[in-house]
């Protein structure tokens, strides 16, 4: 009984670090509530009065989500650097908030400086916020310099219970929230072979949507590879731990992506173009059913259900005879073990089995440290022998970074922003106090709020007309809980927590969500301080709108960056990306020196996820320019496709030093010349596009290399998937050339 309960919470445990990779949205509405909570708790063991309740409710909270750093000991400085501010701004807000004239000057102000302040990274964020956030709590419950000792006492206690819900109550380590990243990414990748199972029995009815899963899964493993990239530093011993790290969930993302390409082409009448994998709505081309006989179907079902079983187990339920021979059967496939008769296609499925059962092994040992090894077969114990000499390998690499010269003046994206949104705020409180003299600061804060982590027009428009929904949604939400809830301050008050934690759960899942329960919220507040009517309720849309409308037209008219700059600009860096992984991995398989090409890999897939954000605008549902929208979603779908056999390429580069199978070829370096030009042509073209810039084409990848050097089976196994994602790598940047209008050129060999 007792094991039957731990595996079932052992499962919704997987589920929910799935959903929630590092249990960061958890954490987060869980600390933010409790901070709330605790600080309700000893306010109403003093028996202040409600307003006073409010004011602590929503200091609590700025106090708690504006810290933003990682070590404990920057998040103690920082919060207690920000008590002071919070007292000398709710003081002003109280003193200017009768003195119209002053009070919007400093108010425009604030708002420039908090924004400026952003350049200084997250400690200059935070101030920024809790000065912003807490000058607008003084406009909110009506400071007066009469309430300020009380406030005084009231904004003290909660930044109190925000510290003690952080450092006590809730704490949150680096290396416990890095711990967690890896359980969600295990988690995603038990789910990634799951989908890949299902697309193995999918009919041609239901292969679609299958493959429709199949590419969301994929995302959301590449999506915590990155969360993971980003928390290495802080979270792990040493250097060499976190390149160890690094590389082992690389070519764990990897293996899986690949073993989707080769499902999919096993499915296929002909090998299946990797944007397939990568193009939303692309269909398989040529479905139907597996081709396969002699019972390759069932052993291919049985090796994918084991290979998620390799994954999900436990470190502490990993042992036993049974687990080590599923182990031992899937990395026999690596050395041509027992693969059962059926097509080129399907066999390689198998081989691809293999490579992700290593990938595991290493994963596994790399989270969990070393493993039994008394029930090895050779081909488990060869694969164990390559992954310590990989080890060794990372151990004695060095890093150098290099940093980046960020532009000066109002060239820089802090001082820009800070005097858009100065300049929008402004534009807010004059058309906000001609709506209402009493609540125009509803329309500062959606400007405030549209330029937060924003950097173009097109994502400011979209982040107002989402806010802009979810505050009509919520205003009537907000009418039906302010009739039930009526007099009774603490159920109220427990509304108000729920919906804090929903708002916080969802806020990086859905903008639209967040403003909801926002506004939802708001109407309880306003039941509180008994100031809640259908009115405040319709001008807060009104403010609303108008906030958003300010910001726009701030970020198209003063100082612009329009989301086609934005995303050429970002697209640049991602070429210019991709041809430094291409030109190193080609040079190392062609017996160039060794250089940091995991490292590389990452920088380009960070580069990618940018652009992928910059580009929402274009490809928003709502945008009236359809054809400019599937132009977009194609170009991303081209560049991941770029993104993946850059990763395989370097993936498999770095393996040259520590592997006798792979050899290095130097007629590889002439064949990547040719694509790290044609990627560099695209790239001048798109930064200045009246550049004559073309692309060079010719024979195939396969044909440039004359057959007959490479002599034994494995030799040409390797070398055979090297020019594969070569080829594919070369028709995917020819592909780019023509919606981004960069002419080929034939040259004739």
């Amino acid at each position: 009984m007792r094991e039957a309960v731990r595996s079932g919470w052992a499962r919704i445990w997987d589920r929910l670090a799935a959903s929630d990779p590092g249990l960061l949205r958890l954490t987060a509405g869980l600390r933010t509530v409790a901070a709330i909570a605790l600080t309700l708790a000893v306010l109403g063991v003093l028996g202040v009065p409600v307003p006073q309740l409010v004011a602590g409710a929503i200091s609590a909270m700025v106090a708690t989500f504006a810290i933003r750093e990682k070590q404990r000991p920057q998040q103690a400085v920082t919060l207690a650097l920000g008590l002071p501010v919070a007292l000398a701004s709710v003081s002003l807000g109280a003193l200017l908030n009768q003195r119209v004239v002053v009070g919007d000057l400093f108010f425009v102000v604030l708002i420039f400086c908090a924004v400026y302040g952003r350049r200084f990274g997250d400690r200059g964020t935070a101030l920024g916020l809790v000065g912003f956030q807490i000058y607008f709590l003084s406009l909110f419950v009506h400071a007066t310099p009469a309430t300020l000792p009380a406030l005084y006492v009231v904004i003290t206690l909660a930044f109190g219970c925000a510290a003690l819900t952080r450092f006590v109550l809730l704490p949150q380590t680096p290396a416990g929230t890095l711990d967690r990243l890896r359980r969600a990414f295990r988690a995603r990748l038990g789910q990634l072979f799951g989908t890949q199972l299902e697309l193995l029995d999918a009919g041609p009815d239901d292969v679609d949507k299958v493959l429709e899963e199949l590419r969301t899964r994929t995302a959301r493993l590449h999506e915590t590879a990155l969360m993971i990239q980003g928390r290495l530093a802080d979270g792990t011993a040493d250097e060499a731990t976190a390149r160890l790290l690094q590389r082992r969930i690389a070519d764990a993302e990897i293996a899986a992506e690949r073993l989707g390409l080769l499902l999919l082409t096993a499915r296929s009448a002909e090998r299946t173009d990797t944007l397939t994998l990568h193009l939303p709505g692309a269909p398989l081309p040529s479905g139907g059913e597996l081709p396969v006989r002699d019972g390759a179907t069932a052993q291919l079902r049985r090796d994918l259900a084991a290979l998620r079983l390799l994954v999900m187990r436990p470190a502490g339920e990993a042992s036993g005879t049974a687990l080590a021979h599923l182990r031992n059967r899937l990395l026999g496939y690596r050395e041509e073990e027992n693969l059962p008769k059926a097509s080129p296609a399907v066999q390689d499925v198998f081989r691809g089995i293999g490579e992700a059962g290593r990938a595991v092994l290493g994963l596994r040992i790399a989270l969990d440290g070393p493993q039994d090894e008394s029930d090895d077969t050779p081909a488990t114990a060869r694969s164990r022998e390559e992954l310590d000499a990989e080890d060794a390998a990372i151990e004695g690499s060095e890093e150098d970074e290099a940093d980046k010269a960020e532009p000066a003046g109002l060239g820089r994206p802090t001082t820009r922003a800070a005097v858009q949104v100065a300049v929008g705020s402004a534009l807010a409180i004059a058309g906000g106090e001609l709506l209402s003299s009493q609540r125009w600061y509803w329309a500062v804060l959606t400007c405030w709020i549209v330029f937060i982590n924003t950097s173009s027009t097109g994502e400011i428009l979209v982040k107002g007309y989402r806010r802009l929904l979810g505050t009509v949604l919520g205003v009537v939400a907000g009418i039906g809980l302010a009739g039930l809830v009526g007099n009774h301050t603490w159920t109220a008050f427990a509304l108000v927590l729920l919906f804090v934690f929903t708002m916080f759960y969802t806020a990086p899942l859905s903008y639209t969500l967040m403003s909801f329960f926002v506004t939802a919220m708001l109407g309880l507040l306003y039941t509180l301080l008994n100031t809640y009517s259908l009115s405040v309720l319709v001008l807060r849309v009104e403010e609303t709108a108008l906030g958003a409308a300010c910001g726009v037209i701030a970020a198209a008219l003063v100082l612009p960056i329009h989301t086609d700059r934005r995303t050429n600009d970002l697209l640049v860096d991602v070429l210019e990306k991709l041809a430094d992984v291409t030109r190193a991995a080609a040079d190392q398989l062609s017996g160039g020196l060794p250089v940091d090409l995991v490292d590389k890999a990452r920088e380009l897939d960070q580069a990618l996820a940018d652009l992928r954000a910059a580009t929402q605008p274009l490809t928003h549902p709502v945008t009236p320019l359809r054809s400019r929208r599937n132009t977009a979603r194609y170009v991303m779908a081209l560049l991941e496709t770029c993104a993946y056999h850059a990763r395989s390429l370097a993936a498999t580069a770095e393996l040259l030093p520590t592997h006798a199978s792979i050899a290095a070829d130097p007629r590889l370096r002439t064949v990547g010349r040719r694509i790290v030009r044609n990627i560099e042509a695209i790239a001048a073209h798109v930064a200045e596009p009246r550049s004559a810039a073309t692309i060079e084409t010719g024979p195939s990848i396969a044909s440039l290399l004359e057959p007959g050097t490479l002599r034994s089976p494995r030799y040409g196994r390797v070398t055979d998937r090297v020019l594969r994602h070569l080829q594919r790598l070369d028709e995917a940047v020819s592909g780019l050339g023509r919606p981004l209008g960069v002419t080929p050129e034939p040259r004739v060999r």
